[in-house]
């Protein structure tokens, strides 16, 4: 399947109501193992890393991707291994937490507009300010420390989607491109994955008690994702529902739509000026005399 043909599976149409249970979540695109996608995911982060570079040194735009999913739907192994053969010079991955009192004493966009990336680098948020229509929507007593007033959660939300779709054309006309994934695990795999995860004592330390208790509201982040990826699939920030119960078909996905869109963005190095060629002869003839 071709690059375009492959976004377009998973990309949420602008407008389009979303119903997760259309998505597949065991989806191969007809490929049987991870093996058989080796030397493509090769391919991919080759190419990654070359278009990484382009962007780095036009320093033209920025690109933040945003990584959102249920627990072990595998965000942290596809950061390790899609994203880990980047320069790290240029490539940010913030993870966000619990808000501070200090982020809590401003609006709810404010500690993710300020982590936004640099021209010329690549920016990860592993999780994000969807975390404000999604998590707090489950658990609304979350609101309390944000000082919201709110008292019509009927109205917050709508109100919210509008913000973070401002947000993200502002960040989108100048310059920065935005990929939005959202990695689609099923009930049954997110079960095999806890109890491997019980069963390894490698993997204690990835275990909490919280993945149990947010589990049991499994019902209600699947309506609270189908929302907010209804209300903020955009043309200049799309979202992408990415098949997540087999992690080597995610991090192909993921790596050929991220591999795509930085090329498509048609950058090149900068050319050099009279003083940096002469700069370049003159280390060039140094070095041979040596």
């Amino acid at each position: 399947m071709k690059t375009d043909a492959l976004a377009a599976t998973f990309r949420v149409k602008p407008g389009k109501r979303v119903r997760l249970g259309d998505f597949d979540t065991a989806w191969t695109g007809g490929r049987r193992s991870k093996s058989q996608m080796a030397d493509r995911m090769d391919r991919n982060l080759e190419r990654l890393a070359a278009a990484q570079g382009r962007l780095w040194a036009s320093e033209k735009y920025a690109l933040l991707i945003v990584l959102q999913a249920m627990d072990t739907a595998g965000k942290d192994g596809l950061i390790q291994h899609v994203m880990g053969g980047m320069n790290p010079q240029s490539c940010d991955v913030i993870p966000f937490k619990q808000p501070s009192p200090e982020e809590l004493s401003h609006d709810f966009l404010w500690r993710y507009g300020k982590n936004v990336p640099a021209f010329g680098h690549i920016g990860i948020f592993n999780r994000s300010h969807y975390e404000e229509v999604l998590v707090v929507r489950v658990h609304p007593k979350l609101l309390a420390p944000e000082h919201t007033g709110a008292k019509h959660l009927d109205r917050l939300w709508p109100q919210r989607y509008q913000e973070i779709n401002q947000f993200e054309q502002r960040l989108t006309n100048n310059r920065t491109v935005i990929l939005k994934f959202f990695l689609h695990l099923s009930k049954d795999e997110q079960k095999k994955r806890l109890l491997a995860r019980l069963d390894d004592p490698a993997k204690h330390w990835k275990f909490s008690s919280d993945d149990l208790a947010e589990r049991d509201y499994w019902d209600d982040y699947q309506a609270a994702y189908e929302d907010a990826l209804s209300a903020t699939s955009t043309p200049h920030a799309p979202w992408f529902i990415i098949p997540a119960d087999h992690k080597w078909v995610t991090r192909w996905v993921v790596s050929e739509i991220t591999a795509q869109t930085i090329e498509g963005l048609d950058l090149t190095i900068p050319p050099l000026s009279k003083e940096q060629k002469e700069a370049l002869a003159k280390a060039r003839r140094t070095l041979s005399r040596e």
